[in-house]
Parts: C-alpha cells; sequence; structure tokens
C-alpha cells in the first residue's frame, strides 16, 4: 500500500515521546530586510533574460526543535514586466494534515521606494494541480504591485508532530532565484543518541555543499538558482528539483548500503512476524473463506476479495482523535484485531492478506518499496523512510506474484500504478533481498470508446456510447471518485467524454456504473450528441476520422524538452466507432489506413465503408514509462504522426443536396 499510509518507524513514535521535553513554541527567526537603491533600480537580470520576475533573495530557516518542528521562510521578489505583476497573488502552499501557516506579514516596495503594508486577511484555497495532485494554500494578493515593485512576504509552518522526520529544503522555485540561505536546528535528545545525515539533489553549479557549524547549525548558501520549469508528463517534481533532504536514525548508523539495508530489513521483518504471527486465528478465517475443492488461484483470488471487502479506513475521510475515541476506534496490533474488528487501514489489509495466504498453504513474503509517484527510489541514499508502500510476494504456479489489496480498488493481480516497476525489499529473517515488481502492459489498462451513431443531413452525430475502463484506467478514476456523490461522479464522466471530442458536444450518462469494487471493469453508458461534427465543401462533405482524439490534439507540442517523459503507467486508448449515413449519402472516399509501429508506442487508424455504414477503428498503445529527454524529438514526431492521422477526413457524397456548415 502507498505512501498515504506512511511506515513511520521507530525514531519518529521515540520523538512523539521525548520531543516535548524540549523548547516550547517557534521564535520567529525572520524579517524584513533593508531596501536596497540597486535592487529599486534593477529592470533585468541578464542570467534569466525576459523573465517576468525573480526571487532577490530567499531564506528557510528550518527548527526540528520543540514540541513541533517549525519552517520560517521569507521572500523578496522583484517584478520586472508587466506578466510579472501576477506574482502579487501571492500562494503559501500546505497540506492540512502536516500543518498550518502563521505569521504572515507582508508588504510592497514601489519603484521610488515608498513602502505600502499588506493588511489583509489571508484565504485557506484548495490548489489542485496536474495529475490530481491537491493541496491547500494561503492566498492574498499585495496591494499596487507595478513594473518595478519589490513584493517582500514571510511566515511561519508550523508543522504537525511527527513531521521531525520529513526535513529538506526545496532550493528550485517557479522563479530564477539571485540569492538564498538555509539553515537547519537538528533534533537533538539527552536520552538516547540521534544522529542526522543528509543527501542532496541537482545542487546549482558551484553551490559548495550542505556544511554543520560548531553550533550543530546546518547551513546552505546558493546563488543563481535557475527557475523551475514543470512540463506534462514529466517525472515527480522532488525527483527534478535541486533539494537537500535530511535522514534521522535513532539505533543505527551505517555509511555502507548493504549493511544499513541487511539492519532496515531485519528489523522490518521482525516488526511483521510479530504483527501477522497469529496463525490459529489465520487457520480459522482461511477456512471461512475458501473451499477444499478450489484450486490454488481461486483460493488466492477468494482472500483477495475477502481482504477487500474489509473496510478500509485509508480511503475514509480522515477522522479526528476525538471522533476516534467516540467511535471506540484503536489500531490495531495484530491481524487476528483486524479480522475481528473488520477494520483496518491499507498497510494494515495488506499483512491481513499475507497472512491468510501463509495459512492456505502459499510461499508468501513481506516487501517494502518506495511509491514512485514522489520519488525514484535509489538504495545507495540509505534512506529506510522512502520505503514507504508495502505489498506482498506469493509464488503462484512458479511465479512470483505482487498483491496490495490494501490499495483500494486495485484488480487481483495487479498493483496501484506507484508501485509498479519499482524496486523493492523482499522481507525474510536474514535482511530481505530487493527485488522489482512488475509493469503491466498497455493492453491490461484500456480506455475503450465504443460509438453507435447516426449522422444527419446538418451534419449532426447522435447516439450512443459506451466507455469501459479496465486496469489501472479503472483503478484511478475509483480512486479519484471514491469520497464523491452521484452527482458529482456523473459529472466527472460526462466532462472526460467532452474532454475527448474536439468540439462542444451534449452527453449524458444513463447508467449507474460501479463504483465500489475493483472489478469488473468501470463501464459508462452515454446518449452523445455532436453538432457540426460534418462541414461542406462544395457538392462534398467532410467527416474528421479523429471523434475522440482531443487529448492527443496537442500533446508535446512544444519544439523543446528540459526534463525526460514520464508516463504513470503504459496504456491503449482503442475507439470503434460506428456511423450510419443519412438516407440517400455515399461515402466517396475513405483515408488511407494508418499503422505506425515505433515498438513502444503503436498507432492504428482504420476507415472502412460497410455497405453505407462508416466504420472508424483507433488504437494507440503507449508501453513505456520513463525516457529520457534526448528522445523528445523522436516522441515528438510519433505523435505528430498520430495528430495527422487523427486529422484525415472522410469525403461524403450528400444525397442531391450540398451538405450545410
Amino acid at each position: 500500500m502507498s505512501s498515504a499510509r506512511r511506515h513511520l518507524p521507530s525514531v519518529v513514535s521515540f520523538f512523539c515521546v521525548l520531543i516535548a521535553s524540549v523548547a516550547p513554541g517557534p521564535v520567529w527567526a525572520v524579517n524584513f530586510q533593508p531596501v536596497s537603491p540597486d535592487e529599486l533600480k534593477m529592470t533585468s537580470e541578464p542570467k534569466a533574460p525576459g523573465a517576468p520576475a525573480i526571487i532577490l533573495f530567499r531564506e528557510v530557516d528550518r527548527d526540528d526543535r520543540g514540541h513541533t518542528a517549525h519552517e520560517d521562510v521569507y521572500f523578496r521578489i522583484k517584478i520586472l514586466t508587466e506578466e510579472g505583476r501576477k506574482y502579487g497573488n501571492i500562494e503559501i502552499p500546505f497540506f492540512r494534515q502536516e500543518g498550518s501557516v502563521i505569521n504572515i506579514h507582508a508588504r510592497t516596495i514601489e519603484p521610488d521606494g515608498s513602502i505600502i503594508n499588506f493588511g489583509g486577511k489571508a484565504f485557506d484555497k484548495s490548489i489542485v494541480k496536474a495529475r490530481g495532485v491537491k493541496y491547500m494554500a494561503k492566498t492574498f494578493t499585495l496591494p499596487n504591485v507595478q513594473v518595478g515593485s519589490i513584493l517582500e512576504y514571510y511566515y511561519t509552518t508550523d508543522l504537525s508532530e511527527n513531521f521531525i522526520f520529513d526535513s529538506h529544503w526545496i532550493l528550485s522555485d517557479e522563479l530564477f532565484t539571485k540569492n538564498a540561505k538555509f539553515s537547519l536546528k537538528p533534533y537533538v535528545s539527552d536520552y538516547r543518541p540521534i544522529s542526522v545525515r543528509w543527501t542532496w539533489n541537482h545542487l546549482p553549479p558551484g553551490t559548495a555543499q550542505p556544511a554543520q557549524a560548531p553550533d550543530h547549525v546546518i547551513h546552505l548558501d546558493a546563488n543563481d538558482i535557475p527557475a523551475f520549469q514543470t512540463e506534462d508528463y514529466m517525472p515527480p517534481e522532488n525527483e527534478m528539483k535541486s533539494r537537500v533532504d535530511f535522514i534521522y536514525s535513532d539505533d543505527f548508523i551505517e555509511t555502507e548500503p548493504d549493511k544499513y539495508w541487511k539492519k532496515v530489513g531485519k528489523k522490518r521483518n521482525e516488526q511483521l512476524e510479530s504483527f501477522i504471527g497469529k496463525r490459529k486465528a489465520m487457520d480459522q478465517a482461511v477456512a471461512e473463506i475458501v473451499a477444499p475443492g478450489d484450486s490454488q488461484e481461486v483460493k488466492l483470488q477468494k482472500i483477495y476479495a475477502r481482504v477487500q471487502q474489509i473496510r478500509n479506513t485509508s480511503y475514509e475521510v480522515r477522522k479526528s482523535e476525538q471522533e476516534q475515541k467516540r467511535d471506540k476506534e484503536k489500531p490495531a496490533d495484530n491481524v487476528e484485531a483486524i479480522w475481528k474488528d473488520q477494520y483496518g487501514n491499507g498497510q494494515q489489509l495488506t499483512w491481513l492478506f499475507l497472512a491468510l495466504a501463509r495459512s492456505a498453504g502459499f510461499e508468501a513474503s513481506g516487501m517494502w518499496l518506495a511509491d514512485r509517484s514522489h520519488y525514484f527510489f535509489v538504495p545507495q541514499t540509505m534512506d529506510g523512510q522512502r520505503l514507504d508502500a508495502n505489498v506482498v510476494v506469493v509464488k503462484l504456479n512458479g511465479k512470483d506474484v505482487f498483491f496490495d489489496p490494501g490499495a483500494a480498488f486495485t484488480p487481483f493481480g495487479m498493483l496501484p500504478w506507484v508501485e509498479t516497476g519499482v524496486k523493492g525489499l523482499k522481507l525474510d529473517k536474514d535482511g530481505g533481498t530487493w527485488l522489482q515488481t512488475t509493469l503491466p502492459s498497455s493492453k491490461e489498462s484500456t480506455v475503450l470508446r465504443k460509438a453507435e451513431l447516426k449522422l444527419d443531413e446538418t451534419g449532426e452525430l447522435e447516439g450512443k456510447l459506451t466507455v469501459t475502463y479496465t486496469g489501472l484506467e479503472a483503478t484511478r478514476r475509483r480512486v479519484e471518485e471514491r469520497l464523491a456523490d452521484e452527482t458529482e461522479r456523473k459529472k466527472f464522466l460526462e466532462d472526460e467524454v467532452r474532454e475527448a471530442i474536439p468540439i462542444a458536444c451534449d452527453v449524458e450518462l444513463t447508467n449507474q456504473p460501479e463504483w465500489k469494487r475493483s472489478s469488473p471493469a468501470l463501464v459508462a453508458e452515454y446518449t452523445l450528441k455532436v453538432t457540426g461534427w460534418v462541414s461542406g465543401a462544395g457538392r462534398r462533405a467532410l467527416l474528421p476520422v479523429g471523434l475522440f482524439a482531443a487529448p492527443e490534439k496537442h500533446l508535446f507540442d512544444h519544439a523543446f524538452r528540459v526534463h525526460p517523459i514520464y508516463f504513470a503507467f503504459p496504456f491503449q486508448r482503442v475507439d470503434d466507432v460506428s456511423i450510419d449515413m443519412p438516407l440517400g449519402w455515399q461515402i466517396a472516399t475513405v483515408p488511407k489506413a494508418q499503422n505506425l509501429d515505433a515498438k513502444a508506442i503503436t498507432y492504428v487508424l482504420e476507415a472502412t465503408n460497410d455497405k453505407g455504414t462508416l466504420h472508424l477503428n483507433r488504437s494507440l498503445n503507449v508501453d513505456v514509462m520513463l525516457l529520457p529527454a534526448e528522445n523528445y524529438v523522436t516522441l515528438r514526431k510519433i505523435f505528430q504522426i498520430v495528430r495527422s492521422g487523427d486529422e484525415e477526413q472522410v469525403i461524403l457524397q450528400p444525397g442531391g443536396s450540398t451538405a450545410s456548415n
């Protein structure tokens, strides 16, 4: 199960007990800086030509001491162009479960040096970024922002308990940063040794490595940090940004990766075996689930389905401590308690599946891995926190098969996309071994659109559409909409169809798809009306073949690429469209069939005339996850061919009249 159920090692629980004894409450470490005449006169930055604005100075002071960690942040921004005035609209991102933003102060320094203090109120706003990432932001607008203005603001992020282990500095920003300073006051304990070490990623050229001063404060100064460019289909921002991550340890210090992971593996294996070590209760549970005559695969399918029926608290609205006490819910400390209470978080349900599989006679092991939605895991970093997702490895028909029933809506035999194609530590008493999870093929995660339509003499298409989502395509939608009501789900599915068709259309969902289970496929049925799909050209009418091709219409349009190309998972799009012609109309010419085979990416388009009915068959298969940026030119050419194919047109001969525009 993925990072929504982060594994917190013993260091965190130890902090929970001891940290209250350290200095209370934050002391603000940042304040406004003096106004510089040179910065007021600045009109451009040679190292960031054409930039609408730049960060003149940024300071981040992290303090992991105290009852909760906190971080003081200061920004000074120079507005260089009219476009740059938008940076007067400030957004300070945060996740509610991780802490809160307090002590906000801000001001505008006008080009003549006069100062206008911000006296308004900051509002909470929900932000949705690419790939459905959602977070909150404190938002406010600074007064009288002009070209030449300098904007200043500072604030404190007061982090929740247990977030000491999540210390990091993010150097990269949307804007070019001229100067930046970072510091960390690490957690220390008088009761037992706590060590901290740090790793870094993409430090700007010429930047000295972070160093610890005699007072134990860790510092980093950086200059000329390039603006971070966000692109579609790029790897996780954490992986691409310039950053420093801090790793705390409370029980062992190792400098060799092999020895480090052996110790991590042994410790986690001991914790796991203690959690699942209720064989008698599991034997009784298995007897209730499977029948003696079941085949091995059927047994495993039944166990998997039964575990997924148990209430999964990881996919519910998070309850407060008061609500948990009121409902008399307490964390289970073993699989027997989960089976008895019939609820648990996703991590616990996955371990329950492991215990049941073993009781059913399967050779099965627990495995920790790093989900790839935030980072690409490298064992050499020796950061056990990165192993934040758990799966079960079962020997089935002589092969290792991976399962995560604690990941809701994930079909039998599949993993959620964040756990596919990644390295994980398969646990055993000797410390474990590294194993790679499988990556599903494109045909296992399909969006199939089957349309049966009629064309009228005005160029309007009307009829029925059925969209079938399978594999990870179905899982993703079920997870995203799990807390939505029927009205919201209906709009969600209808909007997907509208976004797939290049022009305006009327679409209405007519069935009730199965949202609550991982199988069968997610099937949505619609009535569809597309006005003006056929256009007239003299005595002919032209019908474009790419009815559902809008998602690929502007894909990889840009001539240049900075980051690698990263698809969440291999996928397939299949369109099967039949269109009946109006009485008297003829299909004069169909475009030549397209068949592009670029190995990892294939595209097929075929238009046929079947006794006056037009059949359009289109498929796009993407069987790749990660491509280096140097392959972008080739990838772009492939999708240009796809767009060209989708823009082909069928020539129709209207019956005795000219088609209307």
